[in-house]
């Protein structure tokens, strides 16, 4: 009998609960098999949990409720957040994450965490892009309102025309599953000086970009704010604006702010966190 494997549940890219991208947290004593965590994962039913494992830095392993995913925003930052919050790493002290990413490093900013992330800048479409594509987002989305598309090797980036255009989408989760990508990114520029009277009370009156998030082929329909997303979307609207810090606002349901700052390669991607709940895992083996 093993003793109880502590596990958390935390709201990133949040300032208050119930809002941003709920995450869980869980401690490991020892290895465990994939089908193991697999089904940890399912049972939390959130769209990520990050499982810890103490080394010469924290392995990190993020699962959705379906399947393993190479690299996950939100589920770093809250784990980074609980490590500092149960004293387990110093106020001043940076967690270090291995994954299958590379080494991961997130950073204390006042009541913010900054993380150091790979850029994942989106590409061009090339001649062998399937010709079909457009017409099959197109159909998934629900809009013929997009006008640009690029890929890194991830995601799908989908521009937008409007603000309006991004809210309204109602997307065919079963067409998106059948496209060749983790997920889709649909954004568009933030429309100037006017408030985001349609997303909740913690949006900011003005942002640089916003975007959502669709991964039903991972088993998420709509992510509520996707830090790996941000990946992409950094260094897409870096090179359209002219600046390398910008403010991007995911306009789920729920709602999160990402701050990001491009570094040549590399994407720092700056949120807050809120522990909702603190409990143990009763499984004895």
């Amino acid at each position: 009998m093993t003793s109880p494997l502590q596990i958390f549940h935390v709201d990133a890219f949040a300032s208050r609960p119930f809002t941003g991208n709920p995450a869980a947290v869980c401690f490991l004593d020892r290895e465990r098999e994939d089908e193991w965590l697999q089904g940890v994962a399912a049972e939390m039913n959130l769209s990520e949990t990050a499982f810890l494992l103490p080394g010469q830095h924290w392995n990190l392993r993020w699962f959705t409720p379906a399947v393993e995913v190479d690299l996950c925003g939100h589920a770093t930052l809250a784990s980074a957040h609980i490590l500092w919050e149960a004293g387990i790493l110093a106020p001043t002290s940076p967690a270090v994450f291995s994954t299958k990413s590379g080494l991961l490093t997130c950073n204390r900013r006042a009541d913010w965490i900054e993380m150091d992330f790979p850029a994942e800048p989106p590409l061009p479409p090339s001649p062998d892009t399937d010709p079909t594509l457009l017409a099959r987002l197109q159909n998934a989305l629900g809009t013929r309102a997009i006008t640009a598309c690029h890929r890194n090797r991830l995601d799908l980036l989908v521009e937008l025309d409007s603000a309006a255009t991004l809210h309204a989408l109602s997307p065919d989760f079963a067409v998106l599953a059948s496209l060749p990508a983790r997920g889709i990114i649909t954004t568009c520029q933030a429309p100037s000086g006017t408030s985001l009277v349609t997303t909740p009370p913690s949006a900011p009156p003005a942002c640089d970009f916003l975007s959502r998030f669709f991964a039903p082929s991972v088993g998420i329909p709509e992510d509520p704010v996707t830090g790996s997303a941000h990946c992409s979307l950094a260094p897409y609207w870096s090179a359209k604006l002219g600046k390398e810090s910008l403010i991007g606002f995911q306009a789920s349901k729920r709602g999160g702010i990402v701050r990001t700052t491009l570094r040549g390669n590399r994407v720092l991607l700056g949120g807050q966190a809120v522990t909702v709940v603190t409990g143990q895992l009763n499984i004895k083996v």
